[in-house]
């Protein structure tokens, strides 16, 4: 006798309601605890006077950390590319995919109901199974009662199925959860995108604004070499000079000229790589990027609040992602040992059949049926252990995949915090160098202006303050850039926010 069979027939809804109340079969998910060092010291790898002055707060950076440059044209660089970036697109798209994903697992808890209407015209083979019986019962008149039966007949019928799968083992629960932490990880993955685009945005726009700056920089150098020039020109005409000096200055000039076309085309394809990032056309952002904007000075750059590792595992949005995707493979083990076991179906079916039309609704026509099925698995060749044994291997491969991303996300952090404190380090000494070179150039122009040095003292002190110039401008661009690295590696912003609706019932 079956074991359903034992429980009398008043206690069915009671035990039915404790079985499918049942745990859930398959290894639960617990949040994997990360081991994180006190402070970013302990995780630091090199000279630890980069890591000067950048312990932290602990504070979280703000969502839209693209802000701390004070720059309006890079903040409305950002608004326009949230909204029309195709990359950015796409992962909001696979992220609803993942919800709607999720919505449609859900409704496997429910109960499927169909309604059903048939209308056909059929005829009963003369030697079929019911001429077969009809002769067995009346062998004398059997071939009446066939050619009877044969003929053709309209038969009507309409009603509705009614079906619903009892979780006792907990596979519909198991798939809700992995589809739960399936929609996580989109949405994480679309926060990663969005960091990505915004990280590569300002990177772009701060490359830009580098060449505009070196075009600068080099057009006023140029000025001032063609004033030198002319000084240089009338000493020579005043007979005080040889013509030596004005070719070397000459040589000089035309070195300074012919830097611009390069610079040019540079600032052509910084332009259209940030164009792209944007979904705009070439020469869309001209206008908007034609003048450059004055770089606000290093030192008005925001103090680093990194915080500490443990506060970034919850920040990233690639950790935050590949620990979903830990704990949707680990939900799918529960799915396939589900399957291991015997599923049960309450199902009810209410209609009307007849083969006359004028009384297919009437009372006399009505059927139904009520009762449960069962499914039992019994020999498959093994493919359902099988199933159970790769997703076991796929909850390791994601358990890998965790940890290697957590150490990558420390790898990243500690890069960018050495790249950030050595370029700010660098960029205090080509101040000063800047300024050492400049009070040397003034000095040697005095020295020459007043006939006491060679001219080659003048040049070689113009060529060092001119080349501490371009040195100390790609500087504050190398220091912006790696503020920008250190943002991404930190998550950007705050953590990523989960909506009541992923997790809903």
């Amino acid at each position: 006798m079956s074991a359903f069979r034992c429980i009398p027939h008043s206690f069915w809804p009671l035990s039915v309601l404790a079985l499918a109340a049942c745990s859930a079969v398959g290894p639960d998910y617990h949040a994997t605890q990360v081991r994180a060092p006190a402070s970013w010291a302990a995780q630091h790898s090199g000279a630890p006077q980069l890591l000067a002055g950048s312990g932290g707060s602990g504070q979280p950076l703000a969502a839209q950390w693209w802000t701390a440059f004070a720059d309006p044209t890079l903040n409305a660089l950002q608004r326009r590319a949230d909204s029309a970036s195709p990359d950015l697109h796409s992962a909001a798209l696979r992220y609803a995919q993942a919800r709607m994903q999720r919505q449609m697992v859900a409704a496997q808890r429910g109960v499927n109901v169909d309604a059903t209407a048939d209308i056909k015209r059929q005829r009963q083979s003369e030697r079929g199974a019911s001429a077969k019986m009809i002769d067995s019962i009346a062998p004398s008149n059997s071939d009446e009662l066939v050619k009877a039966l044969a003929q053709p007949f309209t038969l009507y019928e309409a009603g509705f199925d009614a079906s619903w799968e009892v979780d006792f083992w907990g596979r519909v629960r198991r798939s809700i959860e992995a589809a739960d932490a399936s929609v996580a990880q989109q949405r994480a993955l679309f926060e990663q995108a969005r960091l990505l685009l915004a990280s590569e945005v300002a990177r772009g726009y701060f490359e830009v604004r580098r060449v505009q700056q070196q075009i600068a920089v080099t057009e006023e150098d140029l000025r001032a070499t063609e004033e030198s020039m002319a000084l240089v020109q009338a000493r020579a005409d005043g007979g005080l000079v040889d013509d030596f000096d004005l070719v070397r200055q000459r040589s000089q000039l035309e070195e300074l000229r012919s830097r611009l076309p390069q610079l040019q085309a540079g600032e052509t394809q910084a332009l259209n790589q940030l164009s792209v990032l944007l979904g705009a056309r070439p020469g869309e952002l001209q206008g908007l990027l034609a003048a450059p904007a004055p770089a606000p000075a290093p030192a008005g750059l925001p103090d680093l609040s990194p915080g500490l590792p443990s506060q970034l595992a919850r920040r990233r949005p690639d950790i935050q992602a590949a620990e979903a995707q830990l704990h949707a493979a680990t939900a799918s083990i529960g799915v396939a040992v589900a399957e291991l076991y015997p599923s049960v179906r309450l199902g009810a079916s209410f209609g009307y059949s007849s083969f006359e039309g004028g009384q297919v609704s009437a009372w006399g026509s009505r059927q139904w049926a009520v009762g449960p099925s069962l499914s039992l698995p019994l020999f498959d060749n093994g493919r359902r252990r099988a199933q159970v044994t790769l997703r076991k291997l796929q909850q390791q491969e994601a358990a890998v995949a965790y940890q290697q991303t957590v150490l990558k996300a420390w790898q990243e952090v500690d890069d960018a915090l050495s790249g950030y404190g050595a370029e700010r380090q660098r960029n205090q000494q080509l101040q000063a160098r800047l300024r050492s070179a400049g009070q040397a150039y003034e000095m040697a122009k005095a020295r020459y202006a007043g006939g006491l040095t060679d001219f080659l003292v003048e040049l070689d002190a113009q060529r060092n303050w001119l080349q501490a110039r371009r040195d100390l401008v790609d500087s504050d661009s190398q220091l912006r850039l790696a503020l920008v690295a250190l943002y991404k590696a930190l998550g950007g912003g705050a953590p990523v926010a989960q909506t009541g609706r992923e997790n809903a019932d």
